[in-house]
């Protein structure tokens, strides 16, 4: 079985309000790409992907005149992919959806977040009472883009909790000084830490329960990814991992820790206007709880340039790059 995780960028915006795909030669919302060349190299990356699920981050956009479920199910009608039928869990108003997008000849899926009346661990649509500074007030911590928590079936009858997460990015938007960027990033990085650690408990939930977890999804967040780091101690993704008995796995993740200033894997690639470079980092993650671990094979990000296969593939090489900014990384496990 091959589950997958996808950050598709401005994906809502290649449908209309009707949830029709719009494959035509007006811009995308990427940079010099038509709609139809976006379209067409997702069409070109889910097929080769060929995945029983997909985790899409950043998906078609659910409000009063759109739908997620709709777009995603007729995009998968027009490129003629198994993986056709949408669940969603609760709605944003960032137009940046998460979703599963799956084959229900393989897998059984609900949207099934438990546990509502846990103080420590609510449900993502509901509110964390966290101290984010230390000055012993309780801090309200809201997802901008509540996880989405599914109950996962396979068709051999093995259950697992897939949790799909996009944390709030780092970014100090609207900064207009030096002393603001760093007052912003270090205010941002805290209600980040504060989201992965409601993350990291809803896992050990499960995991209480004996229920085997899988995470993925963009945690927006690496090992020294940037310099407030250093005043946390520990980075977003280091706390969703875990420590001990009850840590999850990731092999990206892994490697990275252990060499934080040598090469490691990147999931995504973006243009830097100022440096007239791209910056390539390791944002995308599919973490796995140990009884899930022994059964896992490959793990597998479909970098253009650093993936041996999809390079020497340049039609789908193109793709990739033509799609998104993001990267799929890919999990073969024995469910």
């Amino acid at each position: 079985m091959r589950i997958a995780t996808y950050n598709v960028e401005w994906f809502d915006a290649l449908f209309d309000v009707h949830g029709q795909l719009q494959a035509d030669g007006e811009w995308s919302a990427r940079y010099n790409i038509t709609r139809a060349q976006q379209a067409e190299a997702l069409g070109k990356v889910f097929t080769a992907m060929d995945a029983d699920g997909v985790m899409i981050i950043e998906a078609p956009d659910t409000s009063s005149k759109r739908s997620t479920t709709k777009a995603l199910t007729g995009f998968a009608e027009v490129y003629g992919l198994r993986t056709r039928e949408v669940v969603t869990g609760f709605a944003n108003d960032t137009q940046q959806e998460i979703a599963f997008l799956y084959d229900p000849d393989v897998l059984t899926v609900h949207h099934d977040p438990k546990g509502a009346a846990e103080l420590d661990a609510p449900v993502f649509d509901q509110v964390l009472g966290i101290d984010l500074d230390i000055d012993a007030t309780r801090d309200e911590v809201r997802f901008s883009k509540p996880p989405l928590e599914l109950s996962v079936t396979t068709q051999s009858g093995a259950t697992l909790r897939l949790i799909g997460a996009h944390l709030k990015s780092k970014a100090p938007h609207g900064a207009r000084s030096r002393d603001e960027v760093m007052r912003i990033s270090i205010a941002n990085r805290r209600k980040q830490l504060a989201q992965a650690i409601w993350l990291r408990r809803r896992v050990d939930s499960h995991l209480a329960a004996d229920e085997p977890v899988m995470v993925m999804g963009d945690l927006n967040d690496g090992p020294g990814l940037d310099e407030y780091e250093h005043l946390f101690g520990r980075s977003s993704v280091e706390i969703v991992l875990g420590e001990g008995d009850t840590a999850l796995f990731d092999p990206h993740a892994d490697q990275a820790l252990r060499s934080r200033l040598g090469a490691h894997p990147t999931t995504s690639r973006f243009f830097i206007k100022d440096k007239k470079r791209y910056l390539q980092a390791l944002l995308d993650y599919i973490m796995v709880s140990r009884d899930l671990q022994s059964k896992s094979g490959d793990w597998c990000i479909w970098h253009p340039f650093d993936d041996p296969r999809c390079w020497s593939m340049p039609e789908l090489r193109e793709a990739l790059l033509t799609a998104s900014d993001h990267f799929p990384v890919t999990l073969d496990i024995e469910l």
